[in-house]
């Protein structure tokens, strides 16, 4: 259940790294690393939430709900944080109310609610950091550990050993980590349930 309850914390962490930033122009600006602008990138942090939510209330373990959030015309940096932070309360809450037996799609393994709620995670803590990284180089922003180490557990079984933020960062193709280079783009994680 830790994933569940960290997805709203991971939330909270991305708001408060990208908050100082929501003055610059984010679909000018691109993701560090990324084809998307910082715009595109927070909107897929958003949709992210969004789609793991749905997956687990459709809870078929054989293919996706075919669809994907927009942007209106009121659309702004805050305007997306607040998003952010309501979409991963609505993972949150979906997740922390699924039946344990629930399976459902995803290309990476069909997975349960923690799965989801633990891609969720992942998928908000990298993509901040790539936002970070875009909007001011020289921030040292890294994902915090605490809400890293269990997002590894879940999603990265054969994960080596270390500090959390710098293991979650080369699980997910960010950077090096020692002596292991930097893995190719063709990264993934398991969302498989292990017993």
């Amino acid at each position: 259940m830790t994933q569940i309850a960290d997805v709203p914390a991971a939330a909270r962490a991305s708001v408060a790294a990208l908050a100082g930033y929501a003055d610059l122009d984010w679909q000018q600006v691109p993701a560090a690393g990324l084809e998307w602008s910082c715009w595109k990138t927070a909107l897929h942090m958003v949709d992210c939430l969004y789609f793991y939510a749905m997956q687990v209330v459709y809870g078929d373990p054989d293919t996706y709900l075919c669809t994907e959030l927009a942007l209106d015309d009121s659309a702004s940096a805050p305007r997306l944080l607040a998003a952010l932070s309501a979409h991963a309360e609505l993972l949150h809450c979906i997740a922390q109310s699924a039946d344990p037996d629930l399976r459902a799609h995803h290309n990476y393994g069909a997975s349960d609610a923690a799965g989801f709620a633990a891609m969720g995670v992942v998928e908000t803590l990298i993509h901040t950091f790539d936002m970070v990284r875009g909007l001011n180089p020289a921030d040292s922003w890294r994902p915090p550990a605490d809400l890293a180490a269990p997002a590894i557990a879940r999603l990265f079984p054969h994960a080596p050993s270390g500090d959390p933020a710098d293991v979650l960062l080369y699980c997910c193709g960010r950077a090096a980590l020692g002596e292991l280079p930097r893995q190719a783009e063709d990264w993934q994680w398991d969302g498989t349930v292990r017993t």
